[in-house]
């Protein structure tokens, strides 16, 4: 019980406050009574005026004006600010820098590649590495050539005889004059790697001996060295090496070639159709701004009559300003894609077409077929230059294994010499004595004679030198071929990798390809689906507004609407012809497709 007080006591002086805050707010909502103006009551209701009490002075106080009730006053006129009607601004200059608008060339895609081919610097300098590369391989050849050398001598010898069968004679010197005249004849061949010298040599010999039968004479000899390789160097060696090798580079210096103009022809493509945009887009704007033009005419009138407030040409003027600057965007983009284009076309910077003006006359094209991805990869992994460079680069490393695994072989050589000899000359005189029994020697009759008579003994070949023999070496251990050929199967297992690394590439990038032309044709429908979509919007929104139920603000941004989408329109268009051109180069089919033809360097 004692505890249920407290409680109580406390819920009574809660409700207490409770109702004295609830009068106290009650009484400051009470309004308070409004003056009475006394001549304001009907008659009757006056009241007399309030006099001050005996005895108090009075100061009569000046009578005040009583406020006047704003919505008691008339109503007056507005006062408009005279309205000057604004000039249209002039048409913004597209005098481009460095062009000369009255020198315009039209231009096809075609013409673009045919004189990017015949002026091309780039083209030029892989085009000269063939040519080089031609020049290296013909040297090399040349090792096979016939090598044909002659030496012509005068020899004359005064030589000291020790003994009188010298033929010295009372001064104990006999003297000689020889001529020669040695012709000789060497060629290597390819074909078991053997080096033949034919030699021709020819002496006339005159001298004071006396023991000479003929004096003067003619010495002959006409020999035939071989050397044939039996094991190293017979199937492969370092000139045949080199030689193949070089083949395969030439090869490589093609491929190389073939790819930089396929770079090149899909840039002049690439730079062509972003030319084609970029003149596109500059009309486009040109086109919006004249549309905005006449908004300001159209508001001019307008404000004119009364029916548009100042502000709306602030807004108009506003988006001339824009539409100008989209504008002088777009033509240094003409220049930009131009100046591109003539890069690759002209040949020198001094050209007088860097002043022209190109006006391309091929539109883009738009085709919804479907790309086939496996007939674009089968064509890329034939056809694309990388790999047919790699695959040139693996027959080089099949030469290199084939040369290294000969040279551990050892040398045998078969060494070889057939000659032949002549001899024929004039009979020294002599005398027999019978006194003395001095006799004269018998000279054959065959060697009696000139130059003729020499030649035919030559021929005849009753005098005759052959031999025959075996050259045998080989290095201890053989390091170094043993080193080059392990070096060279090292090479074998990176090509192989390399090989299948460059073919992932080229099966993504045909893919990216194939993939880039199927979005842009998606891009060319959507787009141009947005492009019509818009001109509804816009066409609605300009009978809102000539009706009155629309703004300026609005029909300005229909109409910049209308102009994104023809620009997106205009570059999905764009971007598909890039996306096909990319698509051929990513394939190698650009060359076929432009009908370019690149002679083979090792057919003649």
């Amino acid at each position: 019980m004692s505890n249920q007080m407290p409680w109580a006591f406390i819920r009574a002086l809660v409700l207490a406050l409770f109702v004295l805050a609830c009068f106290s707010a009650a009484l400051a909502q009470t309004p308070s009574p409004t003056p009475v103006n006394p001549a304001t009551q009907p008659p009757g209701m006056q009241l007399p005026p309030a006099t001050a009490p005996p005895g108090t002075n009075v100061t009569p106080s000046t009578p005040q004006p009583s406020p006047v009730d704003p919505t008691m006053q008339e109503p007056r006129q507005p006062n408009f600010p005279e309205v000057q009607p604004q000039p249209l601004p002039p048409l913004p200059d597209l005098t481009r820098v460095g062009v000369q608008s009255s020198n315009v060339v039209p231009l096809s895609l075609n013409d673009a590649i045919r004189k990017t081919l015949q002026n091309n610097n780039d083209i030029e300098v892989s085009r000269d590495d063939v040519r080089f590369a031609e020049q290296q391989l013909r040297a090399l050849q040349g090792v096979y050539q016939p090598t044909f050398s002659i030496t012509p001598q005068i020899i004359k010898n005064v030589t000291p005889q020790q003994s009188v069968l010298g033929g010295g004679g009372s001064s104990a010197t006999t003297t000689s004059t020889t001529y020669v005249l040695s012709p000789s004849l060497t060629k290597s061949f390819a074909t078991g790697g053997g080096t033949y010298t034919l030699s021709f040599s020819n002496q006339h010999t005159n001298t004071s001996s006396t023991f000479n039968t003929i004096n003067p004479f003619f010495s002959s000899n006409l020999s035939l060295n071989v050397t044939q390789p039996l094991l190293r160097n017979r199937s492969i060696d370092a000139n045949r090496h080199s030689i193949r090798v070089q083949k395969k580079r030439l090869e490589q210096t093609d491929s190389d070639f073939r790819q930089r103009t396929i770079q090149i022809i899909s840039q002049v493509q690439a730079a062509y159709w972003n030319l084609v945009f970029a003149l596109r887009n500059q009309q486009n704007q040109l086109d919006s701004l004249n549309v905005s033009r006449q908004n300001m005419q159209n508001i001019e009138a307008q404000i004119s009559a009364g029916v548009k407030a100042p502000l709306d040409r602030a807004q108009v003027q506003t988006d001339i300003a824009t539409r100008e600057t989209n504008l002088f965007i777009a033509t240094q983009q003409v220049s930009q894609a131009e100046n591109t284009l003539k890069q690759l076309m002209l040949r020198e910077p001094t050209a007088p077409e860097w002043s022209a003006q190109l006006t391309p006359t091929d539109t883009p094209a738009f085709d919804l077929s479907p790309v086939n991805l496996t007939a674009a990869l089968d064509e890329a992994h034939k056809n694309r230059p990388e790999l047919r460079r790699l695959t040139l680069q693996k027959d080089i490393n099949s030469v290199d294994l084939q040369y290294y695994k000969n040279q551990t072989l050892p040398q045998v050589d078969i060494t070889s010499t057939v000659a032949a000899t002549g001899l024929a000359g004039s009979k020294v005189p002599c005398t027999p004595d019978p006194a003395t029994g001095k006799t004269c020697p018998i000279v054959p009759t065959n060697l009696i004679g000139g130059y003729g008579q020499d030649l035919s003994n030559l021929f005849s070949v009753k005098t005759r030198n052959i031999t025959a023999g075996v050259t045998i070496s080989f290095p201890i251990h053989n390091q170094t071929a043993q080193a080059n050929l392990a070096g060279a199967r090292i090479q074998k297992e990176q090509l192989e990798a390399s090989y299948r690394s460059e073919g992932q590439a080229v099966e993504m990038d045909v893919r990216n390809a194939a993939q880039a032309v199927d979005t842009a044709q998606k891009r060319v429908v959507t787009s141009r689906q947005a492009r019509e979509s818009a001109e509804q919007q816009l066409a609605g929104e300009q009978k809102l507004y000539e009706v009155g139920r629309s703004t300026t603000f609005l029909l300005l941004q229909r109409q910049n609407e209308l102009t994104s989408a023809r620009t997106s329109e205009l570059q999905a268009q764009t971007d598909y012809n890039k996306a096909l051109a990319d698509l051929q180069r990513a394939t190698a089919a650009t060359l076929r497709v432009n009908n370019v033809v690149v002679t083979d360097p090792n057919k003649p």
